[in-house]
């Protein structure tokens, strides 16, 4: 079940913003306030695709004005998106930004600008943390050594995190970025068939950057473009930590053989299992998940096999 406001604007805008929420009253204010300055002139078609939320966050944003809202059951942030994307004006550019965000003045100019480069389907900017800190948006490609639970060596071989201050103060082509503030190029949108939807929630910005490399389009990173990432817009558990998980295996999977990706699932569940006596409680619930696919969310709809797909 499902409702909108009115259509999109007749005159095409220069980006259509897609904003997924759930539950997220307490924050998509303080985003929505900061998009005028942070389009810095540019034209936006704004639409915010709310999953189900029971705090009001629809009826808070509906009240605002200025963006049109779409009801809709929970289908998930890929989900929410592609339906965001139908929804809105078809612009040349889409620009997917999460609830709990707040964008610098002038930041988007400089990410439409890297999309516009050859060869560039996805622009993502610098995030900072809400105290103004660094925030490591910028990821590798999952590999087998990377699965083993050694970032804090903070070797690229060991780690998807990209670590290195300086690799984030000047524009560079990556592997994938952080899904909370992306812009992609209708190009890339349609190329893709859009986001997985079947990922749900977590890796889906991962195979989205990745199936645009494989059709020769790159993911650029922008430091010109700044967003501040409050957190806390969603909530984590011990289900959407499980989920990750999972996510995780079931994306290598469905870009390697059976060899590697099972000796991948393996290093996933080692490494859960080894913070459990740590104290990491949510690892444990992604053990199970990960072991008897009875126990994994139903939304995944990889729950028939031990390898999930």
């Amino acid at each position: 079940m499902s409702s909108a406001l009115p259509g999109p604007p007749a005159i095409l805008p220069d980006i259509a913003i897609v904003i997924v929420t759930y539950n997220s009253a307490d924050v998509i204010g303080d985003l929505l306030d900061s998009l005028p300055r942070a389009l810095d002139g540019l034209t936006a078609d704004v639409v915010v695709v709310d999953n189900g939320s029971s705090d009001g966050t629809a009826d808070l944003v509906t009240a605002r004005g200025g963006c049109r809202v779409v009801r809709s059951a929970n289908v998930g942030y890929a989900g929410g998106i592609n339906r965001g994307v139908r929804e809105a004006a078809p612009a040349q550019a889409i620009l997917i930004l999460n609830p709990d965000l707040r964008l610098h003045p002038g930041s988007v100019p400089p990410l439409l600008a890297a999309l516009r480069k050859p060869r560039v389907g996805i622009a993502a900017p610098r995030v900072l943390t809400q105290q103004g800190g660094l925030y490591l948006s910028l990821r590798r490609e999952p590999t087998l050594p990377r699965a083993l639970g050694l970032t804090k060596t903070r070797l690229a071989v060991f780690s998807e995190y990209v670590h290195g201050p300086s690799a984030y103060t000047r524009p560079c082509t990556v592997d994938w970025a952080l899904g909370a503030a992306l812009i992609m190029s209708r190009e890339c949108y349609e190329a893709l068939g859009g986001w997985d939807e079947t990922y749900f929630l977590y890796s889906e910005e991962t195979d989205l950057a990745l199936r645009a490399r494989d059709v020769g389009l790159l993911t650029r990173y922008e430091p010109r473009s700044v967003a501040v990432h409050i957190g806390g817009g969603s909530g984590r558990s011990h289900r959407t930590h499980a989920m990750q998980m999972v996510n995780r295996v079931r994306l290598y999977r469905r870009r390697h053989g059976a060899l590697a990706s099972w000796a991948y699932y393996w290093l996933i569940v080692a490494n859960q299992m080894s913070r459990v006596p740590r104290g990491r409680s949510e690892s444990w619930h992604a053990v199970v998940a990960l072991l008897r696919p009875a126990r994994r969310p139903a939304e995944l709809g990889c729950s028939a096999t031990r390898m999930p797909r």
